[in-house]
């Protein structure tokens, strides 16, 4: 299997950093090669200068497969220059390309600092998600997080809360819904994906004495897709659905807004957490944490996320490779 195209991220921040320890601690367990300046390693990092991603396997196991991409400079950990943001975006289109060519086997994405970009190379997407979804030429994606004990979907994602109930539509919430469950099978190779959803409101709405948008919006929603065969319980009430004997009875819960999904998955597994994009013609994913300016060039920066996302994206390709094998 070709290995996996990890982006380098916004260069002043920890993502060189954990690329490094990543590498060191997975060794020949995960191939995958890194895609950026190698200047921006950290001092002393051991790497190697690769030319096309096949060569990464053939890399010593505690050596860094880098495929260079060189930035306008050099970068300081901690601080932000703009003129390396359309570096970094080019690199993000750069391991999208390969992984659509079938050189890589997917995409793992360094953090980036989306203010950065926008100031110094006008980034016209709101983040990462967005802007794969352009280059991968799909209309909606669904972003997952996912750890060993739990998979969650908001169904709104980075709005206000005041402004989710007017965001939150039957289409919407079916398409969420419908990318959802296709990931799941194509994705992470489950047959019959069961899905647990939940209520907008307190107690999933009780009835209608605190909110009616479970009645009128999210049960008809669910009933539709039941009746065409999909496993899905709810509207639940949010606050039932996370201890462990509850999460036994789904492989995804699908919330309503964004701390309803993010807040039990960072308590179950605040390091391990993975994010991942669903719907795009491409693996994605991506360690659950961002640039981290304030302990960038300190070595102390934690790389679990990052391995974490890397063995998902492994273990995705594998399972897409298989489904591809039984069409």
């Amino acid at each position: 299997m070709p290995p996996i195209a990890l982006t380098c991220g916004e260069p002043a921040g920890i993502g060189p950093e954990v690329a490094m320890k990543a590498r060191t601690l997975l060794g020949h367990d995960v191939p995958f090669f890194w895609i950026g300046d190698a200047r921006h390693l950290p001092s002393a990092s051991k790497f190697a200068l690769i030319t096309n991603p096949a060569q990464a396997h053939g890399i010593a196991a505690d050596v860094l497969p880098v495929l260079a991409y060189d930035f306008f400079s050099t970068a300081t950990p901690g601080i932000a220059q703009a003129t390396h943001a359309a570096d970094v975006i080019a690199v993000i289109a750069r391991a999208v390309d390969l992984v659509t060519t079938g050189a890589a086997s997917a995409v793992c994405t360094s953090p980036i600092n989306k203010k950065v970009l926008k100031d110094g190379a006008g980034f016209a997407f709101p983040g990462h998600t967005e802007y794969l979804a352009s280059l991968g030429r799909v209309d909606q994606v669904v972003m997952m997080l996912a750890c060993p004990d739990l998979r969650v979907v908001p169904a709104t994602i980075h709005i206000p809360l005041a402004d989710v109930p007017n965001a939150l539509t039957a289409k919407g919430l079916e398409a969420t819904i419908r990318i959802t469950h296709a990931g799941l099978i194509r994705d992470f190779g489950l047959l019959a994906p069961r899905i647990a959803v939940a209520g907008l409101n307190p107690h999933a709405g009780e009835g209608g004495a605190m909110g009616d948008m479970e009645i009128t919006l999210i049960t008809p929603v669910l009933d539709q897709l039941r009746a065409q065969g999909m496993d899905i319980s709810g509207p639940l009430p949010a606050d039932t659905m996370f201890h462990a004997a509850a999460r036994a009875r789904y492989d995804v819960a699908i919330c309503m807004y964004h701390d309803q999904a993010l807040i039990p998955i960072k308590t179950i597994d605040f390091a391990g957490g993975v994010n991942l994009t669903l719907g795009l013609p491409f693996i994605r994913t991506s360690p659950d944490h961002g640039t981290a300016f304030d302990i960038a060039g300190r070595g102390i920066a934690d790389a679990t996320s990052l391995i974490a996302a890397l063995r998902m994206a492994q273990d995705m390709a594998a399972a897409r490779r298989g489904h591809h094998g039984c069409d």
